[in-house]
């Protein structure tokens, strides 16, 4: 990207910051992504004008950051979308910050950072506020959390374009998969929506976003672990309504994941694909073949790896595709075996340690290898489960602070040494914790989900509809998971029809020790079925659970 730029970026790094020092300048820090169109178009336009270029070498540390590589820069420095252009003291704290810059506006902020660094120094930066705070509100988990949550849910329905907001139009495949279980009609008309307006209809695959109210503006970057989340989310809509119109985005996004996305030398899922020519997605069929692909970052990154491969097992369990489930199983593979040390998530493919390093634990790296793992173990092979125990147990391990998770050591140059708790990651271990309980029978990873959960609990009243994942697993401790146990091992005929039974929030566990082969049985709270021989007598005793 910054070829074309006449700055002269550095790495991030201390050696950055500690230049900053020694020379008395602010850092200039540049949060970019491959995939963002206007960054590519910020340096085309702004740093590659050579005034501005000039300046910025002359009077500033300047230091460029992809926000997928580094995402706890990421999270400590975003301005609210990229690119982020952020002014920095020597010591990491923020002067200021903005967006996009065009040239007139850089040259104002230039100018303006100029005059308060000689004027103020230091004394003009300040910790962004999710640094400073305090540990979130503790409280105690009710069914209130639930309702509450329906209630924002409800209140923000676009009633008119489907989805929720008046404002960008996101996916929100977790939003999406709650309102499924607790107002059908709501979330299939925003999966309507969503199917409508964010699939690619030539190419397969979910754009980013909207960025108008009535789905108009898309963005047309396609990012691996918005498209993981969503496969999953649109193989429950079918689940639950056994409808082909939810099937068939689902089969379209795995379509575009072991194709356009499929990096064949490292045997995973490459990182994202730019948006290319805007003009060329709205051409007919045979043009659009005709135009030159998107580039796509080949980049290969455990997160959003662990999405697909978890919401490719859980299409191939609804509809038996081979395709999803071989590709989901290669790329399963790579993950444990080139991106595991000792249950801590190696953030990227290729990522270099020093002699005797080992790799940083990142939260959300963690959460969602372990729901790939458990997902994995429920559907293909009962052996992940010893991976998914190491995964949870090395993040209580490193990150468990203060009854919630960090979202990595708190160590490292600028703020990174500033200790962060992100909700969405916490949600997401513990939701995938509960899962590992009932697979493995540990009541430590139910305790350390319900402890994760109840820490945010003070705050949840707040929570907005993109943190709807919240209340589905404040549900799924409360009211204990829908759980079959199959004996015997995946792939049987009773196992495919425990994994079909129209609860997406269910947990199936095979080669379950105390059943024989061949039998299954369902439990729900401290309602238990007889024992079942045959997929019918399997869908009857669903019934005697829920009476």
């Amino acid at each position: 990207m910054d070829d074309q730029t006449r700055v002269e970026w550095r790495e991030w790094g201390q050696a950055a910051f500690d230049e900053a020092a020694e020379a008395d300048r602010p850092v200039l820090l540049s949060l970019t992504a491959t995939w963002c169109d206007h960054c590519h178009e910020m340096d085309a336009e702004t740093y590659a004008e050579p005034r501005i270029a000039a300046n910025v070498n002359d009077s500033f540390v300047p230091v460029r950051v992809d926000v997928d590589r580094h995402p706890r820069v990421r999270d400590r420095y975003n301005m609210g979308g990229f690119p982020s252009t952020v002014f920095l003291a020597p010591d990491g704290n923020v002067l200021t910050g903005a967006g996009y810059l065009g040239p007139d506006g850089m040259r104002q902020v230039l100018d303006s950072v100029r005059t308060m660094w000689q004027t103020k120094g230091s004394g003009a930066a300040r910790v962004p506020r999710p640094l400073r705070e305090d540990n979130p509100p503790a409280g105690e988990l009710t069914e209130d959390v639930e309702a509450a949550m329906l209630g924002q849910l409800t209140e923000t329905y676009d009633e008119v374009a489907g989805g929720w907001g008046q404002g960008a139009k996101f996916p929100l495949p977790d939003a999406l998969e709650f309102a499924l279980k607790r107002d059908r009609e709501m979330a299939l008309r925003s999966y309507d929506a969503v199917g409508a307006n964010l699939l690619d209809e030539y190419e397969g695959g979910f754009y980013r976003f909207a960025s108008e109210p009535d789905w108009s503006g898309l963005q047309h970057e396609k990012l691996l672990d918005s498209n993981g989340a969503l496969v999953r989310a649109f193989a429950n809509a079918y689940l639950v309504s056994g409808k082909d119109e939810y099937r068939e985005p689902a089969e379209r996004t795995v379509e575009f994941l072991t194709t356009t996305l499929w990096n064949d030398a490292v045997d995973a899922f490459a990182n994202s694909q730019a948006p290319g020519e805007t003009d060329a997605h709205s051409i007919d069929a045979t043009d659009r073949a005709a135009a030159d692909e998107p580039p796509v970052d080949d980049g290969v990154f455990a997160g959003p790896n662990a999405l697909a491969i978890e919401g490719l097992l859980t299409y191939a369990a609804y509809t038996d595709d081979e395709r999803a489930r071989r590709y989901a199983e290669r790329a399963l593979e790579t993950l444990r075996e080139d991106l595991l040390v000792d249950g801590v998530v190696v953030h990227q493919h290729g990522e270099t340690l020093g002699d005797g390093d080992d790799p940083t634990p990142l939260l959300t790296n963690q959460a969602r290898a372990l729901a790939a793992l458990t997902t994995a173990a429920s559907t293909v092979d009962p052996d992940a489960l010893e991976d998914a125990r190491a995964v949870a147990d090395a993040t209580i391990d490193a990150l468990y602070d203060e009854d919630s998770f960090l979202d990595g050591p708190a160590e490292g140059p600028g703020l990174l040494d500033r200790t962060l708790r992100p909700l969405d990651a916490n949600v997401a271990f513990a939701d995938a914790a509960l899962d590992l309980a009932e697979l493995t029978g540990d009541d430590e990873y139910r305790a350390s989900a319900r402890e994760t959960l109840e820490a945010f609990a003070g705050a949840s009243e707040r929570f907005g509809v993109q943190i709807a994942r919240y209340a589905t697993a404040v549900s799924r401790l409360l009211e204990g998971p829908l759980v079959i146990r199959v004996g015997g091992d995946p792939g049987t005929e009773l196992h495919r029809a425990a994994w079909r039974l129209a609860d997406h929030e269910k947990v199936v566990v095979p080669a379950a020790e105390d059943l024989e082969p061949g039998t299954a049985r369902i439990e729900r709270g401290e309602h238990v079925s007889a024992v079942v021989e045959t997929p019918e007598q399997l869908s009857d005793a669903l019934e005697t659970v829920y009476e």
